[in-house]
């Protein structure tokens, strides 16, 4: 009995030594490595679908994204100091003003956008609605519309531009006063993807959106004039001529955002905690067969290749992204 009691004790052992290896496997298995991505609101959809695509090719990365207006993304690493790896922007400039040259080298032009009045059926006048009257279907009482805050994401400030722009195009002294008038502040969101769940449950009859974010979320929408919609680089002189003011990077400051045609732009973190594995995931990202395909399927046109505005800051990039990119100014 006495060495059965030891045997029973010995294998108890092993056993329990066993369950705590195995355990100990638990715990570490998964993904060893991660990429920390600040992204624009409007690149939801599309980056959780390379996430997924991206994590099955790479099993031992863990992609971890947080969305929101292109300009707070950018000023949580520029001055809460926020770890992340990657900033992908729904305006390019947001990263040269912001995170360059103290917390980024770079910056990736790759794919481009326009404003669109997005709506659904339930919508007030959404049956008489067109590009001829959009601005004053806007205009009447008891019309709910709105935009995304234009401090902390480009679409806002992109929304006013438009609305700027039409009172020019349609030769309509005093329309963007006048618009602005007829749009309670409430309905001012601070991103512009906050508007789709408005639209859908019927507490907002229009907002401005990108053409990709209503494409994604099964919205109607008016698609504008090239001329008011920012989507063609040709006409850039005459968006020029639309200035928002929006605050600057500390309290009290102010700057003048002026009109031009929607670029999307991405970097890589100076001090990124997962520097190799971000990479493989921007090297994705820019991949015309990969990130670059999947924002053509959601409506949003890509840059192909994606583009960098000087030979210096090409060579600048890392080694296996200097393929993806082609030099244009």
């Amino acid at each position: 009995m006495k060495n059965l009691g030891a045997c029973v004790i010995l294998w108890t052992g092993i056993i329990v030594t066993g369950m705590l290896g195995f355990g100990s496997v638990l715990a570490t298995a998964g993904p060893e490595q991660k990429v920390i991505i600040f992204h624009a609101g409007s690149l939801t959809v599309p980056f959780a679908e390379m996430e997924k695509a991206f994590e099955a090719r790479h099993p031992d990365i863990d992609v971890l994204r947080e969305a929101g207006g292109s300009t707070k993304m950018a000023r949580l690493i520029s001055e809460v100091g926020k770890n992340a790896d990657i900033m992908a922007s729904a305006d390019f400039a947001v990263i040269d003003n912001t995170l360059i040259p103290e917390h980024a080298t770079w910056n990736i032009r790759f794919a481009a956008n326009q404003l669109v009045l997005a709506y659904t059926p339930k919508s007030r006048y959404a049956e008489t609605i067109s590009t001829d009257n959009w601005y004053e279907i806007l205009m009447r009482d008891g019309v709910e519309w709105g935009h995304s805050d234009p401090n902390l994401d480009p679409c806002g400030y992109r929304s006013l531009m438009v609305l700027k722009l039409a009172e020019k195009y349609y030769d309509k002294p005093g329309l963007y006063k006048t618009l602005i008038e007829n749009r309670a502040k409430k309905n001012i969101r601070p991103k512009s993807v906050e508007l789709v769940s408005l639209l859908k449950t019927g507490n907002m009859d229009y907002a401005w959106e990108y053409l990709s974010v209503a494409v994604q979320h099964n919205l109607e929408y008016i698609r504008l004039p090239g001329r008011i919609n920012l989507v063609d680089y040709r006409f850039d002189e005459f968006y020029a001529q639309a200035e928002v003011r929006v605050s600057g990077d500390r309290p009290g400051t102010w700057i003048t955002r002026t009109g031009k045609s929607c670029t999307y732009g991405v970097t890589l973190i100076k001090d990124a905690p997962h520097r190799e594995a971000a990479v493989a995931f921007l090297d994705y990202l820019l991949d015309p067969k990969g990130g670059l395909k999947t924002l053509e399927a959601m409506g949003q046109p890509p840059f192909i290749p994606a583009q960098v505005p000087s030979a210096e800051m090409k060579e600048n990039l890392p080694g296996k992204l200097k393929k993806r990119v082609t030099v244009k100014d």
